[in-house]
């Protein structure tokens, strides 16, 4: 069974939170490639093909219920500025993963909080979640001052050596119940 068919658009006052398509595949390469945006992460699209590669792993991961990721647009524009995604779904104990990107020229402007607000309720309400946990850099400032702006509690920090590239990364741990 597919929790999330038919996919649950989210509407907020200034946007929507939608299923990313072929057609944001211009957007969502910007957003998967952008060296400013992914300096922390070893994981970028280098070509438009890859992108493609990873929205179809999106849908795929949909349709088996593994994650699901939102495409944020604002309301009255259709083009994509970001995204927000719930992952690493687990049963027992009920929990996720929560994640999120905007695209530079999108920050400051509240749109991130605004997305991560409605997503919670979502994960808490609809998909009856005790726990929604969050990984980011120790430096990503951002990332925590929205974490701890929605009330996420920090925990543990950890260190990983990335297979692909052996590049050492920090990270540090966040959880909200």
């Amino acid at each position: 069974m597919n929790i999330f068919t038919p996919f649950p658009t989210l509407r907020t006052e200034h946007l929507i939170l939608r299923q990313i398509t072929m057609g944001d595949l211009d957007e969502l390469f910007v957003l998967k490639s952008d060296e400013r945006l992914l300096k922390c992460y070893s994981s970028k699209a280098k070509t438009y093909e890859e992108t493609r590669r990873k929205l179809e792993e999106l849908d795929d991961d949909i349709d088996k219920s593994k994650s699901i990721t939102w495409g944020i647009s604002l309301i009255n524009e259709n083009r994509l500025c970001g995204s927000i995604c719930l992952w690493n779904i687990c049963q027992e104990p009920s929990k996720v993963e929560i994640g999120y990107d905007l695209m530079v020229n999108w920050q400051g402007r509240g749109i991130m909080q605004e997305a991560m607000t409605a997503v919670v309720e979502y994960g808490f309400k609809d998909m009856k979640l005790q726990l929604i946990e969050a990984v980011t850099h120790p430096n990503n400032l951002k990332s925590i001052n929205l974490l701890e702006r929605n009330s996420f509690i920090k925990g543990a920090n950890f260190r990983e050596t990335d297979a692909s590239t052996n590049k050492v990364l920090d990270w540090v741990t966040y959880s909200l119940r």
